[in-house]
């Protein structure tokens, strides 16, 4: 799936935990049981998930200085199936006075019996500047690399400015965008690669609907002559009790141009329930 977007690093590393089934048996007994380990790693993909909704555009809010998260996750198996899953992210950003850094990469790496079936790198570096609390500017280099993806590889240079149209305890929407230029490779050989200048528009909105509800939505707009693409990440978080909380999202890939018999939209819905004793 090709995204020239900010990385879902928590909704990768949630599909990641649902879906891998193939488990080793001598691991089903014991303290340290099969079940036991992908509830931890469910649990820890949430909360990354939960976490990515909190990402706002410029530096205003975030604190000095360095933070960020490095998640590493793994899985193999051997007997009748022999499959190795591994699924690598990182958040990072540093901010001095005005200005931020923020890096976010993904790698996902799959095999089933000996074939390469999934191997996908996105990443995301911006620089920012805070001119007014309202205002502010960025550059930015966003892209992936998916050898199992129409775009094989897709890359977006940009630089523009931004403004907060609201920065509320409740309520937060920023907006940016500015000119750049894409390259991407296309494994359809009869359309040929992209190399162009190109335009990029995003929107940031977060909303505390009341102290349980929290609803975003992500959109990134990316034109250029050969293509137009569209991501969209809408999600719905609610804590329902202290111990319980409910995340559902739909995230929607949309390019203008594809290949005969390739759907232009990529939806890909999730439902996310912890319970937790603590």
């Amino acid at each position: 799936m090709n995204t020239l977007v900010k990385s879902g690093v928590g909704t990768l590393a949630l599909v990641a935990a649902l879906s891998a089934t193939s488990v080793s048996a001598q691991t089903l007994v014991g303290r340290d049981s099969v079940a036991a380990d992908r509830n931890e790693d469910l649990l820890e993909a949430i909360e990354d998930d939960a976490e990515r909704d909190l990402d706002r555009f410029g530096n205003e809010g975030r604190p000095q200085g360095f933070d960020g998260s490095i998640a590493v996750r793994g899985i193999a198996s051997t007997g009748n199936t022999d499959s190795l899953d591994i699924g690598i992210g990182s958040d990072l950003n540093y901010v001095w006075g005005p200005n931020g850094i923020e890096l976010q990469l993904n790698y996902v790496y799959g095999e089933d019996d000996g074939d390469k079936t999934e191997e996908s790198l996105f990443y995301d570096l911006e620089y920012t500047r805070d001119f007014t609390p309202v205002v502010f500017g960025f550059a930015k280099v966003q892209g992936s690399v998916d050898e199992f993806s129409e775009y094989e590889t897709d890359t977006f240079l940009s630089l523009g400015a931004g403004y907060r149209i609201f920065n509320e305890d409740t309520r937060q929407w920023s907006v940016q965008g500015g000119p750049g230029y894409r390259f991407a490779e296309i494994s359809d050989v009869t359309r040929g690669d992209i190399d162009e200048g190109a335009f990029g528009i995003s929107s940031d909105y977060a909303h505390k609907l009341t102290d349980t509800v929290f609803l975003t939505n992500d959109t990134d707009v990316i034109w250029s002559e050969s293509d137009t693409v569209v991501f969209n990440d809408l999600a719905l978080n609610v804590s329902m009790t202290n111990s319980v909380a409910l995340r559902t999202s739909i995230l929607t890939e949309y390019h203008s141009e594809v290949a005969r018999g390739v759907d232009h939209y990529d939806n890909t819905y999730g439902v996310s329930l912890v319970y937790s004793f603590n």
